[in-house]
């Protein structure tokens, strides 16, 4: 997975501030609802409001300011788990439940033959267009779900999102021979600024849906509160776990698989690297380019193109 690559990505400051402290806030109101209504109702604010009022400016300031840098504490930590949650929605997890991952990965798999060799019985009626209306809606169907996984067994995770991204990190070393988890720093240095914002924007959205799920399921923590805490935490983490979530990491698989299609060119020209001429080549090429990055090469061959020439 490319997460380490992301915590390094940084957006603008005022965004990413308000991008912490928004949900928190949210989930501290939502918290500050659970106590009044275990106090009885709005009449429990009377107490804290009429100490405030006799406190000086200069202690309400700071009580103010103390609140204000919780909800931002807060936020903060939401933020630093949002990584690890990810890795764990995605599958990747300690070797105490590697038996269940196995099991899982091994449904995936059976599940994805199962698609495939339904795909292969109903592409020669849709290709050749016929088919009843329902054929072509179940063939569209199975082919948007075939594509969210990866195409060999071995690559196969136990998670819906682990496969979404796990199958977009997979498909360029099947086309092009390019390993994009290993050289994805040097390919972001030569993408345009607009696929980077792109990138980041979606990123962030997904970012955003883990930690829906993580302050849901706090949420649930203000139960000896106010009963209805756990149902409104558990809403929130299932939508943001079912919903959204698979949403957005679709989204962002795409754009970053679109990223190495269009741009791959400008990787090669760059690195003065021979282009390509056939999608054989490119492959043979593209795998060549990976070890160079990671480990160098003592090789004669390729020989680098001119400078001059190595955009024609």
């Amino acid at each position: 997975m490319l997460n380490e690559f992301w915590k390094s990505v940084a957006g603008k400051l005022a965004e990413r501030w308000a991008a912490v402290a928004g949900p928190a806030l949210v989930f501290w109101v939502g918290g500050l609802l659970a106590w009044m209504y275990s106090e009885g109702g709005t009449s429990a604010l009377g107490s804290p409001s009429r100490w405030m009022g006799t406190q000086s400016a200069v202690v309400q300031v700071v009580v103010l300011v103390a609140a204000l840098c919780g909800v931002l504490a807060s936020g903060m930590v939401v933020g630093r788990l949002t990584d690890p949650v990810l890795r764990l929605l995605e599958g990747y997890w300690p070797a105490l439940a590697g038996g269940l991952r196995r099991r899982l990965v091994r449904a995936v798999g059976s599940r994805a033959q199962q698609r495939a060799d339904r795909l292969r019985r109903l592409a020669g009626t849709v290709a050749s267009g016929g088919g009843t209306p329902e054929e072509r809606a179940e063939f569209i169907r199975l082919d948007r779900l075939h594509r969210r996984v990866p195409a060999t067994p071995d690559r196969h995770m136990p998670t819906r999102i682990g496969n979404t991204l796990r199958a977009s990190e997979s498909r360029p070393v099947d086309k092009y021979g390019l390993n994009i988890v290993a050289i994805w720093p040097q390919l972001w240095l030569v993408l345009p600024d607009g696929t980077r914002q792109e990138l980041i924007s979606a990123r962030g959205t997904v970012n955003s849906s883990v930690g829906a799920i993580i302050w849901g399921v706090a949420f649930m923590g203000f139960a000896p509160l106010a009963w209805w805490a756990v149902p409104v935490g558990l809403v929130v983490a299932c939508a943001a776990w079912w919903s959204w979530l698979p949403r957005h990491v679709e989204a962002f698989a795409d754009l970053m698989e679109a990223a190495v299609d269009i741009h791959r060119r400008a990787l090669y020209e760059q690195l003065r690297w021979p282009l390509p001429q056939t999608p054989a080549e490119e492959r043979a090429l593209g795998d060549r380019l990976t070890v160079y990055l990671v480990r160098g090469s003592d090789s004669d061959s390729p020989r680098f193109t001119p400078p001059a020439t190595a955009g024609s």
